[in-house]
């Protein structure tokens, strides 16, 4: 038999032969037909990569949406400090959503703001320099230490106020319970919060300590050592929310006690019915931030029938466009 040659071993290696493959063909938006915002969305569907993944998320949350579910919105406290802040203002005071989750930073920001400006500053600017002139900065957003001498003169009058109502009734305010309390007193239709007080929309905070509004009850229990906040309240509350829905849907922006803790409170109801996330934690470390929503579907946080996706990206540029595609156009 004569020996094969390299072309031909070379060839049959490399053009393998392979049956068809169904599904999506990969085209992206054809600028010929001029500049359609809407269109260009619409291609993420056959762009592939995070494009498509983001496509996805904006249909499961369109059938969130449909499907009349409880919406469960989370997101960390640097998403606050961008102008995501005025996005998530709009599904309160809207009640696009029905129950958020935050971090510390989350809530006493979104009051700041209330109280002057953020500034945009430099991802790369001197942390000497910054510290020497009294500005704080988160990534390249500028904060002066002057925003947070006005939280503490807002804060401490009304830690005052509840604490005197804790004394008269022997009970301890709920963290939910103070954030609509500090809407309540902003009384800035800006805020976040003020809309959650108004709309009766609860917001949670599992890590209340963690921030400037930690640190405000640190000076405060120097004067009442007996001050308390109860957040065993609000962990029942937000479990009872989970277990009395029809259906849930989950979008939660970053990763972290955030994203656990509404995760774990649909763990109550055996799984959520539809799961978004954004964030660009990885799973190698075995993290819950990084997991992906098969590692909750194995919990019994999602169900194994739920639609869900996880998009790795930026938020501030993500999530915008999914709710201009969603919330906003419906």
């Amino acid at each position: 038999m004569a020996k094969e040659s390299r072309e031909s071993v070379a060839r049959r290696n490399i053009l393998r032969e392979s049956g068809d493959v169904k599904g999506t063909a990969i085209r992206g938006y054809d600028f010929d037909k001029g500049v359609d915002y809407h269109g260009i969305v619409k291609s993420f569907a056959s762009t592939g990569y995070q494009a498509s993944h983001l496509s996805r998320a904006i249909e499961i949350t369109g059938r969130m949406i449909s499907a009349k579910a409880a919406i469960f919105l989370g997101y960390t406290s640097n998403m606050v400090s961008s102008g995501l802040r005025e996005v998530f203002r709009y599904l309160v005071q809207h009640r696009k959503v029905h129950v958020v989750v935050t971090t510390a930073g989350g809530i006493e920001e979104d009051i700041i703001k209330c109280l002057g400006d953020f500034v945009l500053g430099d991802f790369r600017a001197s942390g000497k320099v910054l510290r020497k002139n009294g500005i704080n900065r988160i990534g390249n957003i500028y904060v002066p230490n002057s925003r947070y001498v006005r939280f503490e003169e807002f804060l401490q009058p009304l830690l005052e106020e509840l604490y005197a109502e804790q004394k008269k009734t022997g009970r301890a305010i709920s963290v939910s319970g103070l954030v609509w309390r500090m809407g309540e007193r902003i009384n800035d239709e800006r805020s976040i919060c003020h809309w959650a007080w108004k709309n009766r929309i609860r917001v949670f905070c599992p890590a209340l300590t963690d921030g400037a509004l930690g640190d405000n009850i640190y000076f405060f229990k120097y004067r009442r050592p007996d001050f308390a906040i109860d957040i065993t309240e609000d962990t029942r509350l937000l479990n009872d929310t989970t277990i009395d829905q029809g259906k849930t849907g989950l979008i939660i922006l970053g990763a972290g006690v955030v994203k656990h803790a509404i995760l774990n409170a649909n763990m109550f109801r055996n799984g959520a019915d539809f799961a978004v996330y954004i964030n660009n934690s990885q799973e190698f470390d075995g993290s819950d931030a990084g997991a992906l929503p098969e590692e909750a579907v194995s919990w019994g946080k999602i169900l194994p029938e739920a639609a869900s996706v996880k998009v790795f990206g930026d938020a501030t540029i993500l999530f915008p466009i999914l709710v201009a595609e969603t919330f906003a156009r419906k």
